[in-house]
């Protein structure tokens, strides 16, 4: 795993989508970020970010599509956990064959509701409320 662990606070939406842009230099195909924090902490800000720092200014949400999948000059694969009932779902979509393509990126947001689909090794991602306004964004390496 290459990309250093961090612990940023950010204040803003520019500073979130700031560090979105910064950690989308250091990307690689392979890549998988489970992100993980409540509703409205800035998971799909970051990822939106990251997506447009690559080259692709059109990028929302998959919660009703489950996947995303974004060419530009990485191709990403955007998931979102949030209305999945259980891992079947995931099962029926394809996820393990999108998880093993090792030409692409991965972003899962709400990782956390299905922990037990997520590979051996990848980065998390966790967004925290310090405050109204104030968010503590931490990326943190995990081997199982």
């Amino acid at each position: 795993m290459k990309i250093p662990e961090f612990e940023i606070f950010s204040n803003c939406e520019a500073e979130t989508k700031e560090a979105a842009a910064k950690l989308s230099e250091e990307i690689e195909e392979g890549d998988i970020f489970a992100l993980t924090g409540d509703l409205g902490a800035g998971k799909t800000t970051f990822i939106k970010a990251v997506v447009k720092s690559i080259g692709i200014d059109d990028s929302n949400s998959p919660s009703f599509a489950l996947v995303n999948v974004y060419r530009g000059r990485k191709k990403i694969y955007h998931f979102d956990f949030y209305r999945i009932n259980k891992v079947e779902e995931l099962y029926d979509i394809g996820f393990d064959e999108y998880i093993s393509d090792e030409s692409s990126v991965k972003f899962i947001e709400w990782a956390e509701l299905f922990p037990e689909i997520l590979p051996g090794q990848y980065y998390q991602i966790k967004f925290e409320y310090v405050n109204n306004s104030k968010r503590k964004i931490t990326l943190k390496h995990v081997q199982n």
